[in-house]
């Protein structure tokens, strides 16, 4: 996650860096030369759009009907709230190719790395409930579980200044040619993975640099964070998250699983392109996101969860402090805290997160005080850069939620 210049300006690349497997979106894809069909082939209208009120939410529709139309997404949706009020959303393009269904803007989405912020909420309720602390080693939870990890803090897990290696670089674990693609269709999404063998494929390459030394987005961390959640509590991470936050919340259309493939309720449907055309591949095992990115939800899901994180309903004073204090990630205007990131728009400062796992593209964006929020998802078809494709719509969705109190709907 992490700000940049794009097509529309100085927009959010909150994709690249940011996400569960940025090579999730941009490498789970054939090789140059060998994607087979243009993404011509899922350029549609916008059946079912939210009629645009007033030009900030008129710019946002203009770039969800922009990215589908251009044959980089099957799908896209958008929502902006103010306040706990849905003030607009719209759709573009189809949820499914074959029978050509308009977009449902309330169905559910995979969340990739938007569950980190899930992740990290949790382990701060911990450490406020005092069985946590945020500079004790990892090697105090998860002894002999990472080489030198008396020398890693819980704090540079969740703020990414671990130096540990994202496994989403690893090709055992995300493919990189047209081969490891189609062979992940036929057979590799179905795997499961644990998250001790991933941790120990991840700490088999050297550290990017010391622990505190530097920022590097990685996986990995939030992998470990997670292990940290069933070794202090004795449930798994998903199991407090469900317990901690989504019950509590009313969060219906929010789920961690673990290996379950499906996603229940309204939703749209995900497709890698190979040589022969378009595969559906939105049932997948997503065990190899774990703590750091197998979440689903919705966008209403989604505002309300970072109404009541940012707005104080789930983590005290001094806790809420340590989610915002940020470190420098070497991105002007963009900064990290604990499982959040606050960006500079040009509009306003949003805080927040972005996620991609297999093909699905998320954001949630909103205010520091939790009062306003913007959520995007979309279904990634084409393979250009992701931030590229998607920057221009996160950050009209942003600034149209930073205006929304101010009579952008008007």
């Amino acid at each position: 996650m992490r700000a940049a210049t794009g097509r529309t300006g100085r927009t959010v690349r909150l994709v690249a860096a940011g996400v569960l497997g940025a090579v999730l979106v941009g490498t789970l894809a054939p090789a140059a030369g060998a994607a087979g069909a243009s993404g011509s082939v899922v350029t549609v209208a916008a059946p079912g759009a939210a009629k645009p009120v007033g030009p900030a939410f008129a710019a946002v529709q203009d770039e969800l009907s922009a990215v589908v139309n251009g044959g980089e997404a099957t799908w896209d949706l958008a929502r902006v709230v103010d306040h706990g009020r849905t003030v607009w959303r719209g759709t573009s393009g189809v949820a499914d190719l074959d029978d050509r269904r308009p977009v449902d803007p309330d169905g559910r989405f995979r969340i990739g790395s938007l569950t980190k912020t899930f992740t990290a909420t949790v382990v701060l309720q911990l450490v406020g409930e005092g069985r946590v602390r945020l500079d004790d080693p990892v090697s105090a939870y998860l002894p002999g579980v990472v080489p030198g990890g008396e020398r890693i803090t819980v704090r540079q897990l969740l703020n990414h200044t671990s130096g540990l290696y994202n496994y989403t670089d690893d090709q055992r674990f995300v493919p990189r040619t047209a081969e490891g693609v189609e062979a992940w269709v036929a057979t590799g999404r179905w795997r499961t993975w644990t998250a001790e063998e991933i941790v120990a494929g991840a700490v088999s390459h050297p550290p990017y640099f010391a622990p505190g030394a530097s920022w590097h987005y990685s996986n990995t961390n939030y992998l470990l964070a997670g292990m940290i959640i069933r070794k202090v509590t004795g449930n798994d991470w998903n199991q407090e998250v469900e317990r901690r936050i989504i019950r509590p919340l009313g969060l219906r259309q929010t789920s961690m699983p673990t290996t379950s493939p499906l996603i229940t309720g309204s939703h749209a449907h995900l497709y890698t392109q190979l040589p022969d055309g378009p595969v559906d591949t939105t049932l997948i095992n997503p065990s190899a996101g774990g703590a750091a990115g197998a979440g689903v939800s919705s966008a209403a899901d989604l505002a309300r969860f970072h109404a009541a994180l940012f707005g104080g309903r789930l983590l005290r004073p001094a806790e809420l402090a340590e989610l915002k204090t940020t470190v420098d990630t070497r991105t002007p205007g963009y900064r990290y805290g604990l499982g959040v990131g606050s960006v500079d728009l040009g509009c306003g400062v949003v805080w927040g997160h972005a996620g991609s796992i297999y093909r699905n593209i998320s954001y949630l964006l909103g205010t520091e005080d939790g009062g306003r929020q913007a959520v995007v998802a979309a279904g990634q078809y084409g393979y250009r850069d992701a931030d590229d494709v998607f920057g221009g719509l996160s950050k009209a969705a942003a600034c149209a939620a930073l205006g929304s109190g101010a009579g952008a709907g008007s």
